[in-house]
């Protein structure tokens, strides 16, 4: 069985070098002529042994450039499934909601530890937003008026779908928000939980069940079915605890700008570059990509 290293630099800080790629492929033992995905940005090389990331990063002394590890075989996926708030998204949107109503660093103190899994997923989601009862919802536009994507979302997604794939948007907030990314993106599909309203303002509710890490992964399973592949075949990208268990499942889980617990815990980590990373990690040349 062989294995591609893949070396990805983010753009607006350095270049990627020959030299550089060159300490990589000594750290682990060598391999094949690399490719370049994009000149000074991206490339690639096969070695027929697992190699060891963790040397192969610290050969980088600190740049920001990332190093992932797939198999050869079966390199592009047919299903991404990713995270929505600081994925696709810059920020977190309940946090945004919860500044616009003057408790942002109380909330945000609270999405911290949960979603470094300090505390339950479901029982913080419901405590914040008890928090945010009796908020006029035109605080809803505000906060979508300060959500920004992710530089290379829209470029994964249309990438993706152009060359057959299915992709999901899967969050632990809010479908008012999910809904409007999922559209700027393309999206196939979208899920995530609903904030109650009295036509007026938040009740300070939200709708049960609520989906966290289980239902993130069922949402994986369920879609590898309906796509009808191998849960080998899929991608899942996330930052958060809640995230794991579907990043841990998926054929390839990346965990992006991720939390501790979650950069512990998953191999293939992106700490540097944009979103197009996971398109570099599958195999496709920056000519292939498609600008949404």
């Amino acid at each position: 069985m062989s294995y591609i290293v893949t070396l990805i630099a983010a753009r607006d800080a350095v270049t990627l070098t020959d030299a550089a790629i060159g300490r990589v492929r000594d750290a682990v033992g060598g391999g094949e002529t690399p490719r370049w995905l994009s000149p000074g940005e991206a490339a690639c090389f096969q070695v027929q042994a697992p190699p060891d990331l963790g040397l192969a990063r610290a050969t980088l002394a600190g740049a920001a450039i990332d190093v992932l590890v797939t198999r050869t075989r079966g390199r592009r996926r047919a299903l991404l499934v990713a995270d929505m708030d600081s994925t696709i998204i810059t920020g977190e949107t309940l946090d945004e909601l919860a500044a616009i109503a003057g408790i942002g660093e109380e909330v945000a103190a609270i999405t911290r530890r949960s979603m470094n899994g300090d505390i339950d997923f479901r029982e913080a989601l419901r405590a914040r937003v008890a928090m945010l009862r009796g908020l006029a919802l035109t605080a809803v536009e505000e906060a979508w008026s300060r959500t920004h994507l992710t530089p290379g979302a829209k470029t994964l997604v249309a990438t993706m779908r152009r060359h057959g794939a299915m992709t999901a948007l899967v969050s632990g907030g809010f479908t008012l928000f999910t809904s409007r990314v999922a559209g700027l993106c393309g999206f196939d599909h979208h899920r995530a939980n609903t904030l109650l309203d009295d036509g007026a303002a938040l009740t300070g509710v939200v709708a049960e069940p609520i989906l966290g890490a289980d239902s993130k992964l069922a949402t994986l399973q369920e879609l590898a079915i309906l796509r009808g592949v191998r849960m080998t075949a899929t991608l899942a990208v996330g930052d958060g605890a809640n995230d794991l268990s579907m990043l841990q499942a998926a054929g390839l889980g990346i965990a992006y700008r991720a939390k501790p617990v979650v950069a512990a815990s998953v191999a293939n980590r992106v700490d540097y570059a944009d979103l197009r990373a996971l398109l570099f990690v599958q195999g496709y040349s920056s000519d292939l990509f498609v600008e949404a």
